[in-house]
């Protein structure tokens, strides 16, 4: 068992350790604040504390993880052994040269998103705000380097300490924000898109798709979640939006018979959660009722969630989910650009910095959107496929999760989105050879 010397523990020390020790790194671990206990101690160890312990291993702490205030943070970024790293230590006795515990802490707390900041259009925190960003590594999974990198230093002291194996995962998840273009619209709706559709688009080959799918005579284009289902083979996750309609929230009807058919079948071949409104955020009670509502037509606990437009706000929009005792969260991830938010592939638990405590709620990262590189990178399919690749890659280095987001109507295979069932299939096989 490795032990931990601390001078003094706080909230945030702890979690920290937790979040390295226990979820990254896998291994048992005790913390002690007694420099006789740790001195006794046959096994691995190491301090944190002011001073240097003898001839132990010590890592020297900065102030964060002893502070309780929210404040502008002196970061000082550099590159060590060509990795990105913050909050530099400069006594050479350290075993690293910048405080691992401190920089984790500042990732996956997500503390530059509680300091002032600009929003885009939808109030979310946009990937060019954020240190990883700015400094060019996003499409890194930093914090697993960095948990690796403690790991092996503790190795060459403690050859025989225990660390458990990490294991590359990867999770399909799916939105499904409409399940259907056509049907099961109700008839004010499909008479608004029927009229939008020749007087707004003149588009009339929409109108011809429209009849022959309202006829029977073609399966509506949302509808691939049959083609989904065939092409799962690992984890898949759908989550559903049952909010009700509005300027950004187009759902089917939670009350559409056929609807409630299609998610009972969904959930007999996959994990399902609910995909929470646009307009949660400023209505957070509807969370709630919208996994209410799943719930009452699956009749499954719903334990997942990812909201719509990732619309995503610290730390308000976690304690909603955890007073809906909805305990992950797979929203972690930006709408604009590609890679790790937290810094990490893992999963981790959510900590309040407001609060100041470490919470039930589990964060699950996404690194990549189909949305992202057609809409807001204008890839086209093969550059999509080097994207994916590249991800990918970076996730197998740390033995991490791989989990990204498509939607159904993106799946159509149509117009825009030619040549995309291809970068599905593909990533697929990639990462799962």
């Amino acid at each position: 068992m490795l032990l931990i010397y601390v001078q003094r523990l706080t909230n945030r020390l702890g979690y920290s350790i937790n979040v390295m020790m226990k979820h990254l790194l896998k291994t048992e671990f005790e913390i002690t604040t007694s420099r006789e206990a740790f001195d006794k101690h046959e096994g691995a160890k190491f301090g944190y504390c002011e001073d240097p312990v003898g001839d132990s291993l010590w890592l020297q702490p900065t102030s964060i993880l002893f502070e309780t205030s929210i404040q502008g943070q002196e970061l000082h970024y550099h590159e060590y052994e060509g990795l990105p790293a913050i909050f530099p230590v400069y006594n050479r006795q350290s075993m690293l040269p910048f405080d691992v515990l401190a920089a984790t802490f500042y990732m996956v707390s997500r503390y530059e998103e509680y300091l002032p900041h600009h929003t885009d259009v939808h109030g979310r925190f946009l990937a060019e705000e954020s240190l990883a960003y700015q400094k060019g590594f996003l499409q890194t999974a930093i914090v697993d380097h960095w948990a690796i990198m403690l790991r092996n230093k503790i190795l060459e002291r403690y050859p025989d300490a225990e660390f458990g194996k990490r294991t590359f995962e990867f999770v399909q998840t799916v939105d499904i924000d409409s399940a259907f273009c056509y049907r099961n619209k109700g008839f004010f709706r499909t008479l608004i898109g029927l009229a939008r559709d020749i007087l707004q688009r003149k588009d009339f080959e929409a109108v011809a798709e429209r009849f022959a799918v309202l006829t029977g005579k073609r399966e509506d284009p949302y509808d691939t979640f049959e083609y989904l289902l065939d092409h799962k083979r690992s984890k898949l996750i759908f989550f559903v939006h049952l909010g009700d309609y509005g300027t950004y929230d187009k759902p089917t009807s939670y009350l559409n018979e056929n609807f409630r058919d299609l998610l009972n079948h969904l959930a007999d071949h996959a994990k399902m959660g609910i995909h929470p409104s646009y307009d949660v955020l400023e209505h957070p009670n509807k969370v709630a009722e919208q996994t209410n509502r799943l719930h009452n037509i699956i009749h499954r606990d719903i334990k997942r969630s990812r909201f719509h437009f990732l619309r995503l706000s610290m730390p308000d929009s976690y304690r909603t989910l955890i007073e809906a005792e909805v305990l992950n969260d797979y929203s972690m991830g930006f709408a604009e650009e590609p890679g790790f938010r937290a810094g990490t592939c893992s999963t981790f638990p959510f900590f309040d910095l407001t609060d100041n405590h470490e919470t039930q709620l589990w964060i699950h990262p996404f690194c990549v959107m189909d949305t992202t590189l057609q809409k807001y990178k204008k890839m086209t399919p093969d550059e999509a496929m080097d994207a994916y690749r590249n991800l990918i890659d970076e996730i197998k280095s740390v033995e991490g999760k791989f989990s990204g987001i498509w939607h159904n109507q993106n799946l159509t295979d149509k117009k825009e989105w030619t040549g995309w069932r291809a970068v599905l299939e593909q990533t697929i096989d990639y990462a799962v050879r």
